[in-house]
C-alpha cells in the first residue's frame, strides 16, 4: 500500500478532532444518498473512508440497519487500518480535498486495492472554513470539477458526475488493475 498521510498531517488532523466537535461529522447528511445507491446497486458493505468521527455509520444504519458499514481514517486512532473483509462500495465524502496533494495518488490507488464494485466521491470545490494547526486552509486541494474528473478518470471509470459548483459528485468503479 503507498501512502495515503503523512505522519505530521495526521497529528494536525488528530489535534482538530480532538479540539472541534464539528470537525469530521458532516458526512451523515449524505447517508440517505449513501444507502440509496448501495440498495439500488445491491451492495451490502460500505467503507466510510476518511470517516472523521463517524458520523455516517449511525446515520447509515439507522436508515438500512441490513447494511455492513465500515470506517477507515488515517489520522483517527483505532479507525486507522483499512478493512481485510470485502468492500462493495467505497464512500469518501468531502475527504478528498482534504488529502496532502504528494498522497492523492497513493488515496486512489488504495481505494481501487480495496477492490469496491463503486466508489462514490463528494468533493469540496472551495476553501474551507477552517484552518490547520499551521494556518493552512483545512481543504488542501481546491480545484475546480473538471480537474477533479480528470484526475478521478485515472483510477475509475464514471457512472455518473455532477458539477454542484461548491461540490463535486463522482460515481463510477475502479479500474481493475
Amino acid at each position: 500500500m503507498k501512502p495515503v498521510i503523512s505522519p505530521e498531517y495526521a497529528a494536525m488532523n488528530r489535534q482538530l478532532h480532538d479540539d472541534k466537535p464539528e470537525y469530521g461529522v458532516g458526512a451523515a447528511k449524505d447517508a440517505a444518498s449513501v444507502v440509496k445507491l448501495a440498495r439500488s446497486a445491491g451492495y451490502t458493505v460500505v467503507l466510510d473512508y476518511g470517516c472523521g468521527k463517524g458520523a455516517l455509520k449511525p446515520a447509515v444504519l439507522a436508515l438500512a440497519p441490513e447494511l455492513t458499514v465500515l470506517e477507515f481514517d488515517p489520522a483517527v486512532p483505532g479507525k486507522d487500518a483499512l478493512p481485510t473483509q470485502a468492500v462493495h462500495l467505497v464512500a469518501a465524502l468531502d475527504v478528498m480535498e482534504h488529502i496532502e496533494p504528494e498522497y492523492l495518488d497513493g488515496v486512489l490507488q488504495t481505494m481501487c486495492d480495496l477492490k469496491p464494485h463503486g466508489v462514490v466521491l463528494k468533493i469540496a470545490l472551495i476553501p474551507a472554513n477552517k484552518t490547520l494547526p499551521d494556518g493552512r486552509n483545512a481543504h488542501l486541494i481546491v480545484e475546480a470539477a473538471d480537474w477533479w474528473k480528470a484526475r478521478l478518470e485515472h483510477f475509475f471509470k464514471p457512472f455518473t458526475t455532477q458539477d454542484l459548483k461548491t461540490h463535486f459528485l463522482f460515481y463510477g468503479t475502479p479500474f481493475k488493475v
